[in-house]
């Protein structure tokens, strides 16, 4: 399909378009997935392969930080050479980098190929979205679909920790990055015939120096706030963090006097396409980084093993596929600015509910509050990817896609860095850890750092003293993610107002068609007029 076609074809999308869709959420499953399936499968890796403290490290993060890093790239050279083209070319990476990881027989080998399955994955996310774009012209079929499409990533990150442990209870590590294969085959046999091609027609030369600028400048940034909320504001996350930021500026530079250039700025001349930017990195920072804080909760406070916890988060997988739905129906008759305003409200209501928790007996105001959080929140993240991806010209949908998931990145790792910092600040000035009864000093200082050096020391102290410390290390992490909640709701509040302010001009479902046939009409009378 051509972009003529493509832009001209006004039709409500069929049964094939559909089928079409379930196959595009192959792919989203596996990348999601993809991102936390590492979480059970680490010691298991370790003791295999045995890497030092740094390759493990990248093990388990090289795989995100490429595939954020390549984004912006890979979504422009899909606009180029073709979005299906692009898909089945990430196909075949993603499925060979997951069969060198399979097999990988020492730590190099594994980051390697990670990171080929992040090159992969950055190459199917915003071909992905793009080719909805191309097949649900329609903009309630396409926002319906785009929640389809919400609901699978939203599913797989769930599903990553789950799928990991229960093939670990039977099969050696690798067996989680080889379910990938049969799963990239069938994608490979099935969207030849189910997908359309589209490809802008003339697109000029790709810009070598502008996606080499965008690579340098997301991975520090993204690597930086992820290790600033390990390390607080040590002085190697915060060059590359300032590093990023610097090359960031260069790369926007670089767009502005390009004749070819990977992003087109004039998007954001689009009101609604920035402001729904911004409202997604919004959503990102929350939910991503009081994760951190609930993952914690669950195990080291409730002392719930992994494989546990992981099941006990998939009730707000269901609470998404229930939500989302309703939000694309609401938005027939409500403005789009309304919902999502609710939406961020919904969040700062749990967030306040979550700043209650107790320091023991706390799961099911755990789990009312981060399924109400999840509810609030994932109809925000997609409505405002219909909206980018719609404002966007089709030509472009795929660097729109990319830019998008981008921010997303970018919001998830500095929730991570903000929300830690501001928790990791209170635990360690906690009063509960000011010299406990009958602990000894060494594993007090041991302590004062994360809830898993507390306990780390306490296992190594005598049964009343190792309880002593428990309770205390339990009691200032509690405090931490009170107050990691708290600040969430904060900037909850904030984002609240904004998207109402910033996005009340777009019209709802009822009110646009009306618009439109007021305009049709009035086409229609011209010619009357002039006789």
């Amino acid at each position: 399909m051509n972009q003529s076609d493509a832009i001209a074809s006004g039709a409500k999308a069929g049964r094939k378009e559909w089928i079409a869709l379930g196959v595009l959420l192959l792919p989203v499953l596996l990348v999601s997935m993809d991102l936390t399936v590492l979480y059970f499968a680490v010691p298991s890796i370790t003791k295999d392969l045995q890497p030092g403290s740094t390759e493990q490290l990248w093990m388990i993060d090289i795989y995100g930080f490429v595939l954020a890093g390549v984004l912006i790239t890979m979504g422009s050279l899909g606009d180029r050479i073709g979005r299906r083209r692009l898909l089945l070319i990430g196909s075949v990476a993603f499925g060979i980098g997951s069969v060198a990881a399979c097999y990988a027989a020492n730590p190099e080998m594994l980051i390697v190929a990670r990171a080929l399955q992040g090159i992969g994955g950055a190459t199917l996310m915003p071909s992905t979205l793009a080719l909805i774009r191309n097949l649900f012209q329609d903009q309630t079929q396409r926002r319906s679909a785009v929640a389809v499409w919400s609901a699978g990533m939203a599913a797989g990150a769930a599903l990553g920790p789950v799928v990991s442990g229960a093939l670990l209870e039977w099969f050696w590590w690798g067996s989680i990055f080889l379910i990938n294969v049969p799963v990239m085959v069938l994608l490979l046999v099935l969207a030849p015939s189910l997908l359309p091609e589209f490809r802008v027609a003339v697109a000029g030369r790709f810009d070598i120096i502008s996606a080499v600028l965008s690579f340098a400048a997301v991975l520090p940034i993204i690597f930086g706030f992820k290790r600033i909320a390990v390390e607080g504001m040590a002085t190697v996350p915060v060059v590359c963090v300032v590093v990023g930021l610097v090359l960031a500026v260069l790369f926007i530079r670089r767009q502005k006097t390009s004749a070819n250039p990977v992003i087109d700025l004039e998007l954001f001349r689009v009101r609604t396409f920035g402001s729904s930017i911004a409202a997604n990195m919004l959503a990102s920072f929350t939910l991503v980084g009081f994760s951190l804080f609930s993952t914690q909760y669950m195990q080291s406070v409730l002392g719930m093993g992994a494989l546990e916890s992981a099941l006990w988060t998939l009730p707000g997988t269901v609470a998404v596929g229930a939500v989302v739905p309703l939000a694309t129906v609401l938005v027939r008759h409500v403005r789009p600015a309304y919902i999502i305003g609710g939406g961020f409200a919904i969040a700062t209501a749990a967030l306040l509910m979550l700043t209650q928790l107790p320091e023991k007996d706390g799961l099911v105001l755990l789990l009312v509050g981060i399924i109400a959080l999840a509810a609030g929140l994932t109809p925000v993240l997609t409505l405002v990817t219909e909206m980018v991806v719609g404002s966007a010209d089709p030509a472009k949908a795929g660097s729109a896609s990319a830019l998008l998931q981008t921010a997303q990145e970018f919001g998830g790792a500095l929730g991570i860095a903000v929300l830690g910092s501001v928790g990791a600040a209170v635990y360690t000035s906690s009063a509960a850890l000011d010299a406990p009864a009958g602990v000894p000093a060494e594993a007090l200082d041991a302590s004062r750092e994360t809830i898993g050096g507390a306990l780390a020391a306490a296992a190594k102290l005598p049964q009343a003293a190792a309880d002593t410390l428990i309770t205390a290390a339990r009691t200032a992490f509690t405090e931490e993610a009170r107050a990691g909640a708290l600040t969430g709701a904060v900037l909850m509040a904030v984002a609240a107002v904004f998207a109402i302010v910033a996005l009340r001009s777009i019209k709802n479902d009822t009110q646009r068609a009306a618009e439109n046939e007021e305009q049709a009409a009035g086409q229609a009378a011209q010619p009357l007029l002039e006789h």
